[in-house]
């Protein structure tokens, strides 16, 4: 999955007897939002955006970016990843890793942790971009890295998907492994951390379900194709599309699936954003899909002209995402109404980080793309 979201953590999760209390979670930047990537960003986000800066990098960017710290951290196909400065695009620090990134970095308690294509996990200095520790695995990352902290032993912990088939848990500060759980097929999103629970999917079309700490599986639940995004969790329910063109609700503690949507010709690569009564999700039949949460039912579609790869992030009553047109796209939660759109030119299969009223996104062109309101 290629998508991560500016967003404070420490939203009042409940992590369950054998994690750490959620009033004591760092506050970060991650994939989706939040530990459970429900994709929703707070505050408020302008009705009319415009380009405040650009930066250039060497390579192609599927990689989403992430906003924490005032700094813009996103990585790219030229192998680097980058610390950009928010309010001006100027470049803070760049880090070279073996081959490319498409990974969303998750900025946590100062340290900047991202995979990359060399199959390596990065542990940097969100400060000054100095490696603090890697960690290899046996392929490409391409997901995002999530995290938790554990109460007994009390250490925080990094999990991450690898094309090696493998779900990977770390220690923090070391980098050291905690647990492996190996699946059928390669892991292409970032897992879900809800209530004790690591939730994920992968290209073996299941939805697994591990118990945080131990990374022992306690269900496993059959999807019908493979998943190449992340889930969204809300409490007991796992949100989620895969490629044979379906979004599902899955009951976790049942371990059943509760409604199957089927959109003709909407293979999914994108992840869903979830609010108390919406699924966002795009889909490759170049539409935005707004599916009612209790039933599956389509509320409201919106078309593009490209397929949307995109994750989209929902912000103050407004949807975010982009799509293979070259457009970035905001329109109404409500209505699913266009209320503002940007013609870059290149695919935008990165999902847009929003924080602040600032939105960023990456494009194929190699550039990033910095939104504020208008002056």
């Amino acid at each position: 999955m290629r998508y991560a979201i500016g967003l404070v953590l420490g939203c009042g999760l409940a992590l369950g007897p054998r994690l750490a209390d959620a009033a004591d979670a760092e506050a970060g930047t991650i994939s989706c939002g939040d530990q459970e990537l429900r994709g929703v960003a707070p505050g408020a986000l302008p009705a009319a955006l415009e380009l405040r800066w650009t930066f250039k990098t060497g390579g192609a960017i599927k990689s989403s970016a992430a906003l924490a710290g005032g700094s813009v951290f996103v990585g790219s196909d030229d192998g680097q990843v980058y610390a950009l400065a928010a309010a001006t695009g100027k470049k803070r620090w760049s880090f070279k890793t073996g081959d490319a990134v498409e990974a969303p970095p998750l900025v946590l308690n100062g340290v900047v942790y991202v995979g990359s294509s060399d199959g390596w996990l990065y542990a940097l200095d969100a400060a000054t971009g100095a490696l603090q520790w890697k960690y290899k695995t046996e392929d490409k990352i391409l997901g995002g890295a999530n995290w938790f902290r554990s109460a007994a032993p009390p250490a925080l912990r990094i999990i991450v998907g690898s094309y090696d088939y493998k779900l990977h848990c770390v220690d923090a500060a070391t980098g050291r492994p905690v647990w492996i759980f190996e699946t059928a097929n390669y892991v292409n999103g970032t897992p879900a951390v809800a209530a004790g629970r690591v939730v994920f999917g992968g290209c073996d079309g299941l939805l697994h379900i591990l118990d945080a700490v131990t990374g022992k599986e306690s269900a496993a639940v059959e999807a019908g194709a493979y998943i190449p995004g992340s889930p969204a969790v809300d409490r007991q329910f796992a949100f989620v599309g895969h490629f044979d063109e379906e979004v599902l609700c899955v009951d976790l503690a049942a371990a059943k699936v509760l409604w199957r949507s089927r959109l003709p010709h909407a293979p999914f690569f994108s992840s869903p954003a979830l609010t108390d009564r919406d699924v966002l999700i795009g889909g490759r039949d170049k539409r935005m899909y707004c599916l009612d949460r209790a039933t599956g039912k389509t509320r409201w579609t919106f078309a593009a002209q490209g397929e949307v790869d995109s994750s989209p992030v929902v912000c103050d009553g407004k949807v975010v995402f982009g799509s293979d047109d070259g457009r970035l796209y905001v329109v109404s939660l409500a209505t699913g109404k266009r209320i503002w759109s940007y013609e870059i030119g290149r695919e935008l299969s990165a999902a847009p980080a929003v924080a602040g009223g600032w939105v960023a996104i990456g494009s194929q062109d190699g550039v990033v793309y910095a939104f504020g309101a208008k002056k």
